[in-house]
C-alpha cells in the first residue's frame, strides 16, 4: 500500500521540488501545506504516514507546529526539513520525538535514504 506524505513548507518551490523527488523514490501519494496551521488540518483530515516539516515558515514555525502535531498524534512521524546552523533548533526537536531530518543544502538520494529508514521504501513501478 502507497504510503501517504504531508510535505509542510511555505515555500511553493520547496514543496514542488520535494514532491518531484518523493515521486522519483517511489512516494506517490503526497499532499501539500503551506504553512504550520493548515499542515494540523491536512494531518487531521489525512492521517499521512509521515509529515515532511520545514522548521522555519511564518506564523507557527516548524518546532511549534511541531509540538501541537505531537499532541495530536504522539505516535506521528515526523522529519524535519533545516539548514545548516540551525543545531539548537535540531536539539529541541529531537526532544520533541522527530524521526529524522533533511538538512540544506540536499542531495536528493539523502532524501529516499531518510524516508526508508522511517517509513520504509516507496512503492517502485514494475516493467
Amino acid at each position: 500500500m502507497a504510503q501517504k506524505i504531508l510535505i509542510a513548507d511555505d515555500s511553493a518551490f520547496m514543496r514542488i521540488y520535494l514532491k518531484r523527488i518523493l515521486a522519483e523514490a517511489g512516494y506517490k501519494d503526497t499532499i501539500e501545506s503551506a504553512d504550520g496551521r493548515e499542515m494540523l488540518i491536512r494531518y487531521e483530515q489525512e492521517r499521512p504516514d509521515l509529515v515532511i516539516l520545514d522548521i522555519i515558515m511564518p506564523d507557527m514555525d516548524g518546532l511549534e507546529a511541531l509540538h501541537e502535531l505531537m499532541r495530536l498524534d504522539p505516535k506521528v512521524n515526523v522529519v524535519m526539513v533545516t539548514a545548516v546552523g540551525q543545531e539548537y533548533m535540531m536539539k529541541e526537536c529531537n526532544k520533541a520525538g522527530v524521526k529524522g531530518y533533511i538538512v540544506k543544502p540536499f542531495k536528493e538520494e539523502e532524501i529516499a535514504e531518510t524516508l526508508v529508514k522511517v517509513i520504509g521504501p516507496g512503492e517502485r513501478e514494475v516493467k
